[in-house]
């Protein structure tokens, strides 16, 4: 017989190794998927309070950019617009959000991220 003293050390690095990988993938998924939905959230609610009777587009993308900075990081706020579109006779607010994706934590490429939120425009 082979003499198999410290090869559990080595299965042990190796199997660890691995497992920390798959959790911090996991973990970064996660996160992904928290500042996508967070931006959907954040674009919706600025359309809906855009679209209240005597407000103005404008109004949306700056409750969109507070909501995003309360959220999130100050970056995800910086590329918000907000603009009245016609749909089918429909007269929609739409804000549209360009965020970075984060590949590491919260740092990733910016603009790559883009979500719209809508609602129908309130008549007075």
């Amino acid at each position: 017989m082979s003499d198999d003293r410290g090869s559990a050390v080595v299965d042990f690095v190796l199997v660890g190794g691995l497992v920390v990988v798959l959790f911090m993938s996991v973990l970064q998924l996660a996160i992904v998927q928290h500042v996508r939905n967070t931006c959907i959230d954040a674009a919706a609610e600025g359309a809906r309070y855009g679209a209240h009777a005597g407000r103005a587009p404008a109004d949306g993308a700056a409750r969109t950019v507070t909501l995003l900075r309360s959220s999130l990081a100050e970056s995800y706020g910086r590329d918000v617009t907000a603009r009245r579109v016609d749909v089918d006779g429909l007269a929609l607010v739409r804000v549209t959000v360009r965020a970075p994706l984060p590949l590491v934590g919260l740092l990733g490429p910016a603009g790559t991220l883009e979500v719209d939120g809508h609602a129908p425009v309130e008549d007075p």
